[in-house]
Parts: C-alpha cells; structure tokens; sequence
C-alpha cells in the first residue's frame, strides 16, 4: 500500500506492506487525514513520544471506514464509517485501537471528521476533565488560533463559561476569533496583553488557562491567572524552556497541570475518547462542535500540504485525502 514515510533522504511516498490487526486493533481504510503541529515536526526527523525516524508511516488523525477487525475488537463492524488519532495514518490503511476512535455522524464527510478526533480528545481532557471549568467561569485559550484552540474555546463556550479569551499573534488569525467563542482576542506577544485580561475580569484574572504556548508566556500568565487558579500545559509552541516565577506562582496558589498525550496507557486514551461520547457528542452530531477546513491537498501532493502547514497563513484544519 501507499504510505507518507519518513525515509533517509526525508518524508516520501512510499510502498509498505499493509498492517494486520491484532487483539483489539482496527484495520481502517482511510479516506481523510487532518495535519496536525507534530506532523510537521516529524516529517523533518523529530521524535514525538516514541515514534519517529526513519522508516516511520507518518500521521496521527484520520477518517475512514472499518475493513478488518482484530480478533478483540469490540464495538464497530466492517463498513462502519469512523474517525480516530493513533500513529500511521497517512497511509491507504491503518490500524486504531478500538477504544480509540469514534463513529463519524451521518451528516458529516470524511474530509470533516479527519479534522475532529484530536482537538475533541485533547482539549475535552484539557478544558472539562484537567481544567474543570464550570458554567459562569472565566477562561484563556493561548494559541487560540490552532486547530485545538479552535476547539476549545467552543467547548468552553458550550459549558457555560462567561468570558472566553483567545490568543493570536496574527492579526488576520486574531480578527476571527470571536467566530470561534471569543469575547475577547489579545496578542500575547502585545506587552500588554495581561492588562486587558485584567480589565474584563475586573483585576482578578481567569479561572482557567489552556496554554499551548508556554515558555514565554509563563510569567504572564501567573499574573493573568485568578487567585487559586488553574494553568493547564498542554504544549509547547514557544518552546520548552523559559523563566518561570516560582513566588508568584505560590502566592497565587494556582495549580499548574501538565497533560500530553505521549506518555498515556492505552487504558487512558480510550477514558479520554470515552468521556467525550458521554459529555459532548450530541453536540459534534449537532455539528455546534466544528472546525474549519483551511484546504484540502490530494495524497500524492501532501508535501506541497505540509508546505502551507509549515508557511502558518492557516486558520482551521488542513486534510489530505486519499
């Protein structure tokens, strides 16, 4: 089968031999594929948790149907149109693990679903499960502009929250925001930018901040944070490093959470996806959870995809099809 590989000579299109499932492994013939940061750290060597280097299938989202199931796998049949994260997936097949993948809505394409299952797993986990954000509160997105940011500030939006703020440095990016549940778009790279979130939460700061963005921001977000507050890490685009003010962090009492999904069992990701379907689903099939689709690439030009991923002049989701 064909396969988006990462080889000596770089990321190419090559010819693998097509997985087989086992225990409670699905074989997934894809339709649809969504790009996502990692993607694009790998296709030049980067490892992300265990995988990478040469000889990998890229890829970690997709949309397709079930062709084969593993001797164990449970809940879906062969035909089943679903959607799901897990390694591989720029590929004509590829394997998930059966707790982690969900049924694509019938009123929703496969080029749609491809743009789903990672922002709905990793920023339900961030945003309700980590951050425990509830109805009335406040709440900062850095890095809202991603595909992930996207998706959390509509979720915080469908839980209730009074004041949704999201961070851009683009100004185009920034100016759309508010299409996505922001009351208030702020540049984090703007000096200013913890004077306003003070202002709209009259001096006190937010409950809850997802970040994406880390390292430079760290201090700022202390000071951007409410008294017994929450920070959740959930990325890392600034970089790993930066200074981080320990006292102000004791004196603000704020608890400060780290979640990735590089070092979670199998028995932990299918919780996450399962906690989805049970708090959020009806809005997904209700399409009131979506993102935008920036542009659709064919498999064969997915180099000239990761080139517009890598020139960021994107909002929303790009998909490769196949």
């Amino acid at each position: 089968m064909k396969a988006y590989v990462y080889g000596a000579n770089g990321p190419e299109i090559s010819d693998v031999a097509k997985p087989v499932p086992k225990g409670t492994q699905v074989l997934v013939k894809v339709h649809a594929c969504g790009l996502n940061r990692a993607d694009l750290g790998m296709t030049k060597g980067h490892v992300h948790g265990a995988a990478g280097g040469v000889g990998t299938v890229l890829g970690m989202e997709w949309a397709g149907e079930v062709a084969e199931l593993g001797p164990d796998a449970k809940g879906v049949k062969v035909g089943d149109k679903i959607m799901g994260s897990g390694g591989a997936a720029f590929a004509e097949y590829t394997l998930a693990d059966h707790g982690r993948l969900f049924r694509s809505p019938s009123n929703m394409n496969f080029d749609e679903a491809a743009t789903l299952p990672v922002a709905l797993a990793t920023m339900h986990n961030a945003v309700i499960t980590n951050g425990a954000l509830q109805a009335g509160q406040t709440v900062l997105i850095q890095g809202a502009s991603s595909g992930v940011g996207l998706m959390a500030m509509q979720i915080a939006k469908l839980k209730g929250a009074k004041l949704v703020v999201g961070s851009s440095t683009d100004p185009m990016r920034r100016g759309r925001l508010t299409e996505f549940g922001a009351d208030l778009a702020v540049d984090s790279k703007d000096p200013g930018w913890v004077d306003q979130v003070l202002q709209a939460t009259s001096g006190e700061g937010v409950d809850l901040i997802v970040d994406q963005i880390s390292g430079p921001v760290a201090n700022q977000n202390l000071k951007a944070t409410k008294v017994k507050g929450r920070i959740v890490n959930v990325g890392r685009l600034g970089g790993t490093h930066g200074d981080f003010n320990f006292d102000l962090h004791a004196a603000r009492r704020i608890q400060y959470i780290g979640v990735t999904f590089r070092t979670r069992s199998i028995e932990e990701i299918r919780e996450i996806f399962d906690e989805v379907r049970k708090d959020i689903w009806p809005a997904v099939e209700s399409r009131k959870l979506q993102l935008p689709i920036d542009q659709v690439y064919k498999f064969a030009d997915i180099g000239k995809a990761f080139a517009h991923m890598e020139a960021n002049n994107h909002l929303g989701k790009i998909v490769v099809t196949l």
